[in-house]
């Protein structure tokens, strides 16, 4: 991409993940949200997986506005759990439950379970100049019993990344930024828009 700050749609209006993509991208790009450009509406994503959502988003956002946009599908998958949450992460309590019902849910279901292993995983869609591509990000770790921090969202204060003593949600934004799953899917797209 040369020269001037390029304009790129993320499919979204949650301002957590705007905040933290525009913090990754850094200057190379302009982020827009769907509010940016007068959409506020549900997107639908109605598949079995992270892959197949976070395409339906892109593509449906794309049909409507032809610009170059991305989406993103991400979910926490618990080992104890067979891999749930999973593609049902934001609405694991029911479908008009809250993130902290969510977090409840998540950790009623772990009671007395001594594996508490897991993964965030983030798949990106992105559809640039008529070309689709996919980008993942994992990063592994743990769930702990209690919610510990302020930063961050979902089920951030319960999820501590291998490598550290704190949960996603006590650590600086910069250092998330840095090594979380969204980051490293982030940062796979922007090497991969840096050769356009």
């Amino acid at each position: 991409m040369q020269g001037n700050q390029q304009r790129i749609v993320f499919a979204t209006n949650n301002l957590h993940k705007l905040r933290e993509v525009q913090h990754i991208l850094g200057n190379h790009f302009l982020l827009l949200s769907l509010n940016d450009i007068g959409f506020n509406h549900d997107i639908p994503e109605d598949h079995e997986t992270l892959e197949e959502n976070a395409s339906q988003k892109v593509r449906f956002i794309h049909s409507l506005f032809n610009v170059n946009c991305f989406a993103d599908d991400t979910g926490l998958e618990v080992d104890a759990l067979g891999g749930k949450p999973g593609v049902h992460s934001a609405r694991y309590a029911g479908e008009h439950k809250s993130t902290k019902d969510n977090v409840i849910k998540l950790l009623d279901d772990l009671k007395g379970e001594s594996n508490r292993k897991a993964q965030f995983r983030t798949v990106i869609s992105l559809i640039i100049n008529d070309t689709q591509k996919q980008f993942d990000g994992i990063i592994r770790g743990q769930i702990i019993d209690d919610l510990r921090g302020e930063n961050g969202f979902g089920y951030d204060p319960i999820f501590v990344p291998e490598g550290y003593s704190q949960t996603f949600a006590e650590l600086d934004l910069s250092i998330k930024n840095k090594i979380s799953h969204r980051a490293i899917a982030i940062q796979k797209l922007v090497s991969y828009l840096k050769t356009i």
